[in-house]
C-alpha cells in the first residue's frame, strides 16, 4: 500500500546523547493552503536541532509535513504548529524551524520560531579555520 500523510512523528534514540551536535534538514516542497482564498502555498523548511535523547525519523517526518498539503493555515500559524509537534515529540535541547514562504502577492514571508529546553546552555562557539571546498580533482 502506497503511503499516507499523517500527523504521527516517530522517534528513534540519539546515537550521541552524550554530546551536542547539530542536526540539519532542508524540507524544500512543504506545502499548505492559504485559509483566506484556498490557493496553495509554497515554504522551504530549514529545521536545525541539538538532540537529546531522541531525533526524528526522517519518513515520519515526510508524511507528516505532506500531511498540511490539503489545509488551510496562516504562514506564522502552521510554522509554529510543526515546531510546537516535533517538540512534543522529540524533546529537543534545542530545536529552530525555519520557514521560507514563496512569494504571494507580492511579499515573501521568513517565519523563525525557536525552543530550548529549560536550563540548557549550548558550549561557547568555538571557530576553526574555513577552507575553500576543492573539487574531487587535484591539478
Amino acid at each position: 500500500m502506497p503511503s499516507q500523510p499523517g500527523k504521527t512523528l516517530e522517534t528513534f534514540p540519539n546515537p550521541a546523547a552524550h554530546r551536542d551536535y547539530q542536526i540539519h534538514m532542508e524540507i524544500p516542497e512543504f506545502t499548505c493552503l492559504c485559509p483566506k482564498t484556498g490557493q496553495p502555498d509554497f515554504a522551504v523548511l530549514t529545521l536545525d536541532y541539538i538532540a537529546d535523547k531522541l531525533c526524528v525519523e526522517l519518513k515520519s517526518l515526510k508524511l507528516y509535513i505532506w500531511s498540511f498539503r490539503e489545509e488551510g493555515h496562516f504562514h506564522e500559524d502552521v510554522t509554529n504548529r510543526i515546531l510546537d509537534d516535533l517538540v512534543k515529540a522529540v524533546k529537543p535541547r534545542y530545536m529552530r524551524l525555519t520557514a521560507r514562504f514563496y512569494v504571494r502577492g507580492g511579499i515573501f514571508t521568513n517565519v523563525v520560531a525557536e525552543h530550548r529546553k529549560k536550563g540548557w546552555k549550548p558550549a561557547p562557539r568555538v571557530e576553526l579555520a574555513e577552507f575553500q571546498s576543492q573539487s574531487n580533482t587535484r591539478g
